[in-house]
């Protein structure tokens, strides 16, 4: 009983996360394509792209994730696990978009078209 509710609270907040962060960054990103590249529908293709991969990778993670779950006892370890479970997925959102941006802006030169 106690994984079922870990389980629906990890997914809950997991996903809205996911999909939230994935939404912003779209938006945000195809002002900082467009300012890099100057097409704009190049630019919204590859924003396509960023996005449906960035889906895959997380949602993905999540679903693997849902298969190392540990058997929980209490409401306590349902917090626990829970919190340790969607912190992992948030540094790794974290982890991805900082290496995405911090190649943008190294191959920035390169990419922007005059």
């Amino acid at each position: 009983m106690f994984n079922i509710i870990s389980y629906v609270l990890f997914l809950f907040v997991s996903s809205y996360i996911t999909i939230d962060v994935g939404r912003r960054c779209y938006n945000s990103g195809k002002y900082y394509l467009d300012y890099l590249i100057h097409d704009t529908n190049l630019c919204l293709t590859i924003n396509r792209i960023l996005l449906g991969c960035y889906y895959l990778i997380n949602l993905g993670y999540i679903a693997i994730n849902l298969s190392n779950w540990d058997k929980v006892n209490s409401l306590e370890q349902v917090l626990t696990v829970t919190a340790i479970k969607i912190g992992y997925i948030t540094l790794i959102l974290c982890f991805l978009h900082f290496i995405n941006i911090f190649t943008l802006y190294f191959l920035r030169k390169n990419l922007t078209i005059k």
